[in-house]
């Protein structure tokens, strides 16, 4: 699990961590033949991407927003303590996770299927290998939270060839936030994707297997 930064100066990575399957976790001997600590408890990616934002959070790292894949933004919990933080964030979800629109709960997968063809936006998401990325968007109100300043969206981004092909993400932002502002964060995922990349292929992680904690 890798946590990158990302801004209009550039971009880099900042921490990382193994994840450890729990098959591997239950088995110790497995674990001391790899090093793996006596002490090192089974963490989701979730729990272990809590851990790294904590670590930039506490050394101050000056960030507006924190944005991720569905893994993460499925996870409610981590959703709700970044909330607590009052740390603005756009969060990838899937058609399974469930939203709160009003008093009552629906699952994402269920409010895509409802969209009207009609209302969108279409913005870039930024700068693609072949050109500004342009898709249309739209969001949708979601229940308040509790700091009376912030507000919740659903974001959904339709393919311009491929109307059928919607991602959704759970918006968490100060509530004049312009869907402009709340675009850039969600494009800015590629840009994280980069710097995986090119992380791989400057050190040969590509290739690389690893075989120790400590490797």
């Amino acid at each position: 699990m890798l946590l990158a930064y990302a801004s209009r100066q550039g971009h880099a990575l900042l921490d990382c961590a193994l994840y450890v399957p729990q098959a591997w976790t239950n088995d110790r001997e497995r674990c001391e033949r790899a090093g793996i600590p006596k002490k090192q408890p089974f963490a989701t990616k979730p729990e272990l991407a809590r851990q790294r934002l904590k670590r930039a959070f506490d050394a101050r790292v000056p960030a507006a927003w924190v944005t991720g894949e569905s893994v993460y933004g499925d996870d409610r919990r981590l959703r709700v303590w970044v909330e607590e933080r009052e740390q603005a964030y756009v969060l990838a979800v899937s058609g399974k996770e469930y939203v709160w629109r009003g008093w009552q709960q629906h699952q994402v997968k269920t409010v895509l299927a409802t969209l009207p063809p009609d209302g969108w936006t279409r913005l870039s998401a930024g700068a693609g290998t072949k050109g500004l990325r342009w898709y249309e968007w739209r969001w949708l109100p979601l229940a308040h939270p509790m700091p009376p300043a912030w507000r919740r969206w659903l974001l959904v981004r339709r393919s311009v060839s491929d109307l059928t092909d919607l991602t959704a993400y759970v918006v968490f932002a100060p509530h004049e936030s312009a869907l402009e502002a709340v675009v850039r964060v969600a494009g800015s995922r590629w840009t994280v994707a980069s710097c995986f990349e090119a992380a791989k292929g400057e050190v040969g992680l590509e290739q690389y297997e690893g075989r120790s904690w400590t490797g």
